[in-house]
């Protein structure tokens, strides 16, 4: 009772979840992390500290819980990067003025469930939900929950929920990109293409070949639609330094756009000739049978031009 009548009680619903809260202020050092926090890592960002200062203290309160095992400490539910910034600016940069931090409590410690459905909620309201987030948060939840109850707090199908776990899996092994934060764009267009024609073997090639950089801007991978159906353009491209420009070019025009009769018979000979990648023709080299058909069909090539030309 004695609570009810020191702090101002105010109903705050997010999403599914209603909370009883309070506003108060809070001694950083009473504050601990949650450990079972969706977000996955580094929390320490030098920009957050800057407009912390520029703010003279963190913005948007931390959303807190009491602490199941301490009396009178608190459990950060939303506000872990905002706590842990504050923290190193009081503890490591000495700047004793950012201990106090505006917070929002609930009156009681949450469920597991109650506290993901909270956090994603809050978070789903952010810019940065669009980028990397709901791949990390699906994947992190699978672990800690598994897939029936985790696509159960997103409001997803297993299905859906999969997808988000393999392309966030896919991303993390795009090591060497120019822009890291840009490797869950990468991993999207990817999983984008047909999983027919997306066998393990080729897969494992356009990780490579990115992580390499041979493949630099990730909307070159849409182009790969054209290239996995075609088997010449896919050996071309899978080849020992095969692009994406160098297998789109041995792709065969469309039927409408060839010449109709012996010109176009002509031209097909031509453009089958020259979508072998070198690699093939190296193989060949010495191939008494294949240099006993050029020969045929350069001496019927003679003879056709020699007829025409009268």
């Amino acid at each position: 009772m004695e609570q009810e009548i020191a702090f101002h009680w105010q109903e705050r619903r997010l999403g599914r979840t209603l909370l009883r809260t309070y506003r108060d202020t809070v001694d950083l050092r009473d504050v601990f992390p949650n450990e079972r926090q969706p977000r996955m890592g580094p929390k320490e960002d030098p920009e957050l500290q800057r407009q912390i200062e520029a703010n003279e203290g963190i913005f948007e309160p931390l959303l807190l819980e009491p602490h199941p095992d301490n009396r009178n400490k608190f459990r950060i539910i939303d506000g872990d990067r905002r706590w842990t910034n504050s923290k190193i600016l009081v503890e490591v940069q000495k700047k004793d003025q950012y201990r106090q931090l505006p917070a929002e409590i609930t009156d009681r410690t949450l469920t597991d469930e109650e506290r993901f459905r909270v956090w994603i909620y809050i978070h789903r309201q952010r810019r940065e939900w669009d980028t990397k987030e709901k791949e990390m948060v699906a994947y992190s939840l699978v672990n800690m929950v598994g897939r029936a109850s985790a696509a159960n707090i997103l409001g997803l199908t297993v299905r859906e929920l999969d997808k988000l776990v393999e392309i966030y899996d896919l991303s993390e092994k795009l090591t060497n990109l120019a822009e890291p934060g840009a490797s869950i764009t990468w991993a999207r267009e990817i999983k984008n293409l047909n999983r027919k024609l997306l066998t393990p073997s080729t897969l494992d090639a356009i990780i490579r070949k990115i992580n390499e950089q041979e493949i630099t801007n990730s909307k070159e991978l849409r182009k790969l639609r054209q290239v996995l159906k075609d088997p010449v353009a896919k050996d071309a491209f899978l080849s020992s330094g095969g692009t994406i420009e160098t297998a789109l070019k041995t792709l065969s025009p469309a039927p409408s756009k060839r010449a109709q009769g012996l010109v176009g018979d002509i031209d097909q000979l031509s453009e089958s000739l020259q979508r072998y990648p070198w690699t093939t023709l190296a193989a060949m080299k010495g191939d008494q049978q294949v240099l006993r058909k050029l020969e045929e069909t350069e001496k019927l090539i003679k003879e056709l031009k020699k007829t025409l030309s009268r």
